[in-house]
Parts: structure tokens; C-alpha cells; sequence
């Protein structure tokens, strides 16, 4: 399998967990890059951290990894492979996926290490 290109996007982002009752609140969809999941248990929002309100339920400090190109639905063991890299390294991970792409997010006190490691398997960071 060919190692993907990966690029660190620009920004702090929040994970945060709000009642799944609740309307999206547009704070959450400010910035170039946000994702809501709602379930029957949560509404799930990851967005820029400096927008979320300071009384909001969040994990902040998210630094995140974009995986470069189109992938096909047919690809396999993209995700596998770029998720086993960094848990040889201890750091944990939050994946969204969309249409095209892959998004990985670490915390922010790992990325240099993430980075270092994802270099060392071979992948092109940017």
C-alpha cells in the first residue's frame, strides 16, 4: 500500500458533547472545517476551540492531520495503518471521516511526536 500524503491543518479544535436534544449551535459552525454527529445518545461537535463557549462539555487541545487526496471507498487499510503508527507511540487518536478524506486528531502536545513518527513510517507530512 502507498503512504499517503498527510497535511496539519491550521487551528486548535475542541471536541465537544452536548445533549442530543439540542439544536446545533452556530458558534460550532464557524471556520473552515467543523463536524456534527448527532446519535439517540449525544450530539457530538468537533470545531475550532476558540469558539467554544468556556461552560460548554469539551476535550480542547485537538491538533489534526489531514489525509491528502481523494480515497476510494475501495481503499483499504488506510486508517489501520496510520492508527497503528501512532499507537506504537502511545498517542491516542479522534478520526472523522467525510466523503473523500480522512482527518486525524491529536492532541496538540503530541503532534511534533506524531509527526516524527508518521515521517519515520514512511509518510509525507507536511
Amino acid at each position: 500500500m502507498a503512504k499517503r500524503k498527510l497535511e496539519v491543518q491550521n487551528g486548535s479544535f475542541a471536541i465537544c458533547k452536548l445533549d442530543p436534544s439540542e439544536s446545533i449551535p452556530e458558534w460550532a459552525t464557524i471556520g473552515p472545517f467543523f463536524s456534527v454527529t448527532r446519535t439517540i445518545d449525544e450530539l457530538s461537535i468537533v470545531c475550532l476551540e476558540k469558539n467554544v463557549p468556556p461552560a460548554t462539555k469539551a476535550e480542547r487541545g485537538w491538533r489534526s492531520f489531514k489525509v491528502q487526496g481523494t480515497l476510494a471507498f475501495s481503499e483499504v487499510g488506510i486508517l489501520s495503518d496510520l492508527s497503528e503508527v501512532l499507537a506504537r507511540h502511545r498517542i491516542s487518536i479522534f478520526v472523522i471521516s467525510t466523503h473523500d478524506t480522512d482527518y486525524l486528531l491529536v492532541k496538540g502536545k503530541d503532534l511534533k511526536t506524531a509527526r516524527v513518527a508518521l515521517q519515520g513510517s514512511g509518510y509525507d507530512v507536511k
